[in-house]
């Protein structure tokens, strides 16, 4: 672990005494659970434990490109349309900015297992679990919790810190804005008035009513069950249970990766077939670079002192166990991808050939649609809170007109096939069921009133009374 990220630590702990102090609460999430997210964000970051420079053991941080793969898929095609009011227009028009980044902020939510998104007044703020502290949860859900927000001077010189608390009491919706300034960026530093903040404008103290239970920002969470702390509301990484595996992943890729750059072809030999007739003995190595030189010998080329009457001559083609290493990288990938929730082969190389039909794809992919199914769930709950979040805004500071709204989601087709659904609807042409016309504005890019006209012009001319058409 580097310095850097010891200080952070360090300062994600003072940041926990500090609100501890001042609200007189305790975090109800366990140094265990802690701890485990704390190294699993170190290895999505590519700094995991096991990394050591003198065995050559780096990582290819496939942690990262799990989380990036099921965000993917997650949010493929995904549409989220809010109508039915003035209030709905503008509930949409923010959350086609959270659409924006709405991929990153689900990948940052496999990595750590819980994010937070919270509404800012302009924008959409993500929370990682060091920038907050979970006081109160009941039935798996989060009832209490602490923001951690740090903003600096424009000079350089100040740090600012607020720490934030939003709870019920009874039936009122209480939030506690409390601010501090230092000198030191390791510090949180003296208390200080709201106003003399980057966050003047703000009340230290909000009660909101009539709420309903709502709460100003929504969690975003992995599906699996949490078994480091069976009673914590937050998640866990989706790669957690196979940190084993990618330490194995990392050492098997380094092995091999050493092994080709110490593959490289060499030639040992003597240096009395190097020299120059007639050099000296005491100039035999530069004698040596010389002749290297002038015979335009490739690198590889080595010179050696032989012992015996005859010059030493020898080449050296180290081989390679590649494809031995790789089917071990192979199931090493393969069981990778099974215990973060996806079809067992999903991951391996060179195991899957040819052109696959979307039935075929749904068929071997069980396991991964319905985890991805499982993330979308999570996923259109979160929205659900951030969308209510959001109106709970608007009303506040009179961002919008009030009035109701409904939500639809459309989520993207994991298993589409572009050319077996062309097929489709091209038989549906064949058989009369669709317009031609239809197809060609569907597939091909064509407007509507483009799709027509060509359609019109390809229909066959009916004949005359003397069966010659329309020809002129």
């Amino acid at each position: 672990m580097g310095i850097i990220s010891r200080m952070k630590e360090i300062l994600s702990a003072l940041f926990r005494q500090r609100a501890r102090e001042e609200f007189k609460i305790d975090t109800v999430t366990s140094q265990e659970m802690q701890r485990a997210i704390e190294k699993c964000a170190y290895i999505y970051k590519g700094s995991p434990y096991w990394l050591d420079k003198d065995e050559h053991i780096k990582t290819i941080n496939f942690a990262k490109a799990v989380c990036s793969e099921t965000a993917r898929l997650a949010t493929l095609a995904i549409g989220i349309e809010i109508d039915g009011s003035a209030r709905a227009n503008w509930l949409q028009e923010q959350i086609n900015k959270e659409l924006e980044q709405v991929r990153h902020h689900v990948e940052y939510g496999c990595a750590y297992g819980t994010v937070v998104l919270k509404p800012n007044g302009s924008s959409v703020d993500l929370i990682t679990p060091e920038n907050f502290i979970v006081t109160d949860e009941s039935n798996g859900e989060i009832q209490g919790i602490v923001f951690v927000h740090r903003e600096i001077s424009s000079d350089g010189r100040t740090y600012y810190t607020k720490l934030e608390y939003h709870r019920y009491i009874e039936d009122v919706y209480q939030i506690t804005n409390r601010c501090y300034a230092s000198k030191d960026a390791n510090d949180t530093g003296k208390p200080i008035d709201i106003d003399e903040t980057p966050w003047r404008g703000e009340l230290e103290d909000v009660g909101l009513t009539n709420l309903n239970g709502q709460r100003l920002y929504a969690v975003l969470r992995t599906p699996q069950a949490n078994n480091v702390d069976l009673h914590c509301s937050l998640g866990l990484p989706i790669f957690y249970e196979a940190i084993e595996e990618l330490k194995d992943l990392d050492t098997a890729y380094s092995r091999n990766a050493t092994e080709i750059f110490d593959s490289r072809r060499m030639v040992l030999i003597d240096s009395d077939r190097l020299m120059e007739s007639g050099a000296p003995v005491k100039d035999t190595q530069a004698g040596v670079e010389r002749s290297k030189k002038r015979l335009k010998l490739p690198e590889y080329v080595k010179n050696v002192n032989g012992t015996g009457l005859d010059g030493f001559y020898q080449e050296v083609n180290p081989s390679l166990n590649t494809d031995t290493r790789l089917t071990g990288i192979n199931a090493l990938l393969s069981q990778i991808g099974y215990k973060c929730g996806f079809s067992n082969g999903y991951f391996v190389f060179n195991e899957t050939t040819g052109i696959q039909t979307a039935t075929g794809v749904e068929a071997e992919q069980q396991r991964t649609i319905q985890f991805i199914k499982d993330v979308r769930d999570k996923l259109q709950f979160c929205m659900d809170d951030l969308i209510a979040a959001l109106n709970i805004f608007a009303d506040l500071y009179q961002l919008a007109p009030s009035g109701p709204y409904e939500t639809y989601y459309d989520f993207g087709d994991i298993t589409y096939n572009e050319d077996e659904d062309r097929s489709r609807w091209y038989s549906y042409v064949v058989s009369g069921k669709i317009p031609f016309w239809y197809y060609l504005t569907k597939f091909e890019g064509f407007s509507e009133e483009e799709a027509k006209a060509l359609e019109e012009e390809a229909q066959p001319k009916e004949p005359d009374l003397f069966g010659a058409g329309d020809e002129e």
